[in-house]
């Protein structure tokens, strides 16, 4: 069995399902995008590459399965129960679930480990894939005009580039970053 795959197909599934809070666009335009950096950064820089992966997988599910608020927390349970009943290591689902439980930027969170770190990065460069999104988010969820939207995209974007602590990510990101910057001006 390929655990990262099962784990990949639960996402997915669970993306596509009617009782999803963002529907299936989460799994294309953010989880995607989110492995893809996460296997980038675990080839340059190290660290458990399953482990990796299945919490990139799982980072956001809390989302897609309860709501945005506390995900990091419903999105833990959610992998341990998800991992135990696949019969993964129990001391690899801890580190999954460290991973899961620090990833949010917006909580300050010290991250021990390499893993920790590395889907934390990924999940903040995925940001700089989906400026869409980000102005999906502004204008619905936030009920903001365009000029506030352009505001707020801009400063989260700003926001994002201070998150990163690997010089590999503000590299691999750099360009995207200056080139949001002269879009958002």
């Amino acid at each position: 069995m390929d655990i990262v795959l099962e784990v990949r197909n639960f996402v997915e599934a669970e993306c596509r399902k009617p009782s999803s809070h963002y529907g299936y666009e989460p799994f294309a335009f953010h989880f995607v995008p989110v492995v893809a950096y996460a296997e980038k950064l675990v080839t340059e820089l190290g660290g458990d590459r399953e482990v990796i992966l299945l919490a990139a997988w799982l980072h956001d599910i809390g989302s897609i399965m309860h709501g945005r608020k506390d995900h990091h927390l419903t999105g833990a349970k959610i992998a341990e129960e998800k991992l135990t009943a696949l019969g993964y290591p129990a001391e690899k689902i801890a580190l999954v679930k460290k991973c899961i439980l620090n990833h949010r930027g917006s909580q300050q969170n010290f991250r021990e480990t390499l893993e920790e770190q590395i889907v934390a990065e990924a999940d903040v460069l995925a940001n700089f894939d989906n400026i869409a999104g980000i102005f999906k988010a502004a204008f619905i969820y936030e009920n903001l005009d365009q000029g506030q939207a352009l505001e707020s995209a801009r400063n989260k974007l700003k926001n994002k580039w201070k998150q990163l602590h690997f010089d590999t990510s503000k590299e691999i990101i750099r360009p995207k970053y200056e080139a949001a910057m002269l879009l958002l001006k």
